[in-house]
């Protein structure tokens, strides 16, 4: 018999809403602003998806950055980025990910999400892309600056005790190299790897990882506790 799983845990960016071309953009345009040449392929999958801004911010630039002058810098990054939201037709929720939020709301199944993102953008979101029928804004797990990125264990630890749950008892979707490694430190029960077919082998080898979906249409819920 197939273990079940107790709760989920989602990565927003590139899981829940994908946007990471959004992100590649405005980064490469930075990057470029800063020391003349945009971010190549290899930076971008190893320096930016799952990052914090000050860490982003801090390679770009090769020096270290004050709290204060990260936040700055990062809420300049993201305002243009915020502008690129409001101006894409793809502004919604990724493919089939209305419909399992739905599931897990009608079977009592706890949740939360746990990103990289700012408080500022968080507000975005619940904004825009009505999250609150879903999620409870307080069990959120963000960039607040008390502990370190992914691919540090901290995001996924932090969001386990928000649910209520233990981390085995959980199932984490991510889509960054960096977060898949965040969730395997943290002893995340489940990890599933949200990516393009073309790349499904590479995720399929990185430790912790169980299986591989290309959009929430193929994920099986019977991983899941049944509370109905």
């Amino acid at each position: 018999m197939k273990t079940k799983f107790k709760g989920m845990i989602f990565d927003f960016n590139g899981v829940l809403l994908w946007d990471s071309h959004l992100h590649e953009l405005v980064w490469s345009e930075y990057a470029e602003q800063e020391r003349g040449t945009p971010l190549s392929a290899q930076e971008i999958e190893q320096h930016l998806h799952g990052r914090v801004n000050k860490y982003v911010l801090e390679y770009i630039q090769s020096r270290e950055l004050s709290v204060g002058e990260a936040l700055a810098l990062g809420e300049e990054k993201e305002r243009l980025y915020r502008e690129k939201c409001l101006n894409w037709d793809g502004f919604v929720l990724s493919p089939g990910a209305r419909e399992f939020l739905d599931y897990l709301k009608a079977n009592n199944i706890p949740r939360t999400i746990a990103t990289a993102s700012e408080i500022v953008n968080l507000r975005f979101f619940f904004e825009h892309l009505n999250l609150a029928n879903w999620f409870d804004f307080e069990q959120v797990v963000y960039d607040d600056g008390s502990f370190p990125g992914k691919p540090a264990p901290d995001i996924y630890l932090r969001a386990v005790q928000k649910i209520g749950l233990l981390p085995a008892e959980c199932i984490v979707v991510e889509d960054a190299v960096s977060g898949i490694a965040a969730a395997n430190a943290a002893g995340i029960g489940y990890i599933i790897g949200l990516c393009p077919v073309e790349v499904r082998q590479k995720y399929e080898q990185l430790p912790g990882v169980k299986v591989t979906v290309t959009s929430f249409e193929q994920f099986d819920r019977k991983l899941l506790v049944n509370r109905t």
